[in-house]
């Protein structure tokens, strides 16, 4: 680990590592029982809506825009916490959602298993 590596690991500052494309990995999880609920990208401008708000933002990759989780639908993740990674290039969002996280109704994006080569329901 270089100097500025243990600086980083080491240090109080929150300094995110944005990729090449200025994102960072987000995952939601439900804070009453760590559920894994989505995977999804933010960019500067999500992480200081999300910050300021308490409401997740995320990047859509595929507008190219600024995506508030739950905006059309209701089903908004209320973040109570953000954990962050050792060098800082993703994040954990600790949340109380307030409906199915997957655009499917599906409570979480993560329904299905891969068994062999098939995707099979997840049992709750």
């Amino acid at each position: 680990m270089d100097g500025n590596d243990a600086r980083l690991v080491a240090g109080e500052r929150f300094t995110p590592k944005f990729d090449r494309a200025g994102l960072l990995c987000a995952i939601a999880v439900d804070v009453a029982d760590d559920a894994i609920l989505m995977v999804a990208y933010m960019d500067q401008e999500a992480l200081a809506a999300t910050r300021d708000t308490g409401v997740a933002h995320f990047h859509s990759r595929s507008r190219q825009a600024l995506w508030k989780k739950g905006e059309t639908s209701g089903n908004v993740l209320h973040v109570v916490e953000i954990l962050v990674d050792c060098d800082q290039d993703a994040l954990i969002l600790r949340c109380r959602p307030a409906g199915p996280a997957c655009h499917t109704g599906a409570r979480s994006c993560f329904f299905r298993r891969l068994d062999s080569n098939t995707l099979q329901p997840v049992k709750s």
